[in-house]
């Protein structure tokens, strides 16, 4: 066996004992929270030597599995996509330097999910959510006006739009997207195509928010996106 093929072979392996190991968790009904096997336990459990072990569940722990507290041991880790963000942000960064590609299929992802919850949203919304968003666009519009950038309005914005859904994973999910969004701003010093227009965009959303036309805030919704994909293809270039 050649030495690259040892090496995936034990990739393939450290990959099936992670699988292993997340099977574990559900067969024995184990929770956020609950305290893992100890080392020896899963050791025998799963037939592999304790370093196999500890290297399977540092990978686990990357990925937001498993929690590793030194000194009290291994627990099943709270929900996060603080991983799975990090890595998108990475690729989406990177790919601004051969064409954008992998920044651009975000921003397709991120505007799916809008424009395809946008009806679910309004039949939801309160008058108090249309309060917090009319909030946030006036702070857009007011800094605008001062030439100044406004993207933490703009994600509470995106955020308030789908409050009323109750649904933690979308939250999340969105929560992913905008945080790898603002590290692309950041990292490639992107500056906004027009800041006036931006905000008026988001007063656009808001106003067929208020008169309930599902349609017309979804076609606002992938206008804004239109807009924001043109101005990374161009970052690609």
């Amino acid at each position: 066996m050649t030495p690259r093929a040892a090496r995936y072979g034990a990739q393939e392996r450290l990959r099936t004992l992670q699988n292993d190991i997340m099977d574990l968790i559900l067969e024995r009904n184990l929770d956020v929270g609950d305290p893992m096997p100890t080392e020896n336990e899963l050791c025998a459990a799963l037939g592999v030597g304790r370093n196999t072990v500890r290297e399977a569940l540092k990978v686990l722990q990357a990925l937001g599995v498993v929690e590793i507290r030194h000194g009290l041991g291994t627990f099943v880790a709270e929900t996060s996509f603080a991983a799975l963000g990090a890595s998108l942000a990475f690729r989406g960064r990177l790919s601004l330097r051969h064409g954008g590609a992998e920044a651009l299929e975000l921003v397709d992802v991120r505007q799916a999910l809008e424009s395809g919850l946008i009806g679910q949203a309004i039949d939801a919304i309160t008058t108090h959510n249309l309060e917090a968003l009319e909030r946030q666009v006036v702070a857009m519009e007011e800094l605008a006006a001062q030439g100044k950038h406004f993207i933490d309005e703009d994600q509470n914005f995106h955020h308030l739009l789908y409050v009323p859904l109750h649904n933690d994973l979308l939250s999340s999910l969105l929560e992913v997207f905008w945080n790898v969004y603002r590290q692309i701003h950041e990292d490639a010093g992107i500056e906004s195509h027009s800041l006036t227009e931006n905000a008026h965009a988001h007063r656009l959303i808001l106003d067929a928010l208020r008169v309930g036309d599902k349609r017309l805030a979804a076609e606002r919704l992938n206008e804004h996106f239109r807009g924001i994909r043109e101005h990374l293809a161009a970052l690609g270039r």
